[in-house]
């Protein structure tokens, strides 16, 4: 049997080419896919920030989309992520776009 996965939570910010190219609607895809629950949105800076929340290897693997992958017609220069912490229990119910 494998060790039981610890949740964690991690914030992140990409930045390049990630608005208007339906960055938000394919990572909150993406993040339900890999049953992961928080949010994303756009910021005043062109950038796309959130938080991810979930078991730490789907949050592993949600954060190489985010480096690497995200949506077709964007073009990731680099993705931050910050303020790792351990969760006891999930803090949010969904993963949303927030406007």
């Amino acid at each position: 049997m494998a060790e039981e996965d610890p949740l964690i939570s991690v914030n992140y910010e990409i930045f390049g080419k990630v608005q208007g190219v339906f960055f938000r609607k394919y990572t909150q895809a993406e993040g339900k896919r890999l049953g992961l629950v928080g949010w994303v949105q756009n910021t005043e800076q062109n950038t796309v920030q959130g938080q991810l929340q979930g078991p730490t290897s789907r949050v592993r693997e949600m954060q190489q989309w985010l480096q690497k992958k995200g949506s077709p017609k964007s073009h990731i220069k680099r993705a931050e992520f910050h303020s790792e912490r351990s969760l006891l229990r999930l803090e949010h119910s969904d993963f949303g776009i927030v406007k």
